[in-house]
């Protein structure tokens, strides 16, 4: 499946080192097409006030298109100050 510029994601796979777990949201930025590897993607997560959390480039495999019994969900993340 290849999943067109700026549509919403959902995360299949825990990233603790990028700070987002699986079932995330992230707006997908920009598509990779290298020859002999799977289709990559450049996504962007947000946090629920619009400020980036962090952009990560994936494989395709990572990801996967919402459907209509998806749910927002809110996950209190601990933050240093």
């Amino acid at each position: 499946m290849n999943f067109p510029l700026y549509s919403d994601i959902i995360l299949l796979r825990d990233l603790p080192e990028e700070g987002v777990y699986s079932g995330d949201i992230g707006t997908i930025v920009e598509r990779h097409d290298v020859l002999g590897l799977e289709t990559g993607y450049s996504v962007e997560f947000f946090d629920m006030v619009g400020n980036t959390v962090t952009v990560v480039t994936l494989p395709m495999s990572y990801l996967r298109p919402p459907t209509h019994t998806d749910r927002p969900a809110v996950r209190f993340m601990s933050v240093a100050v």
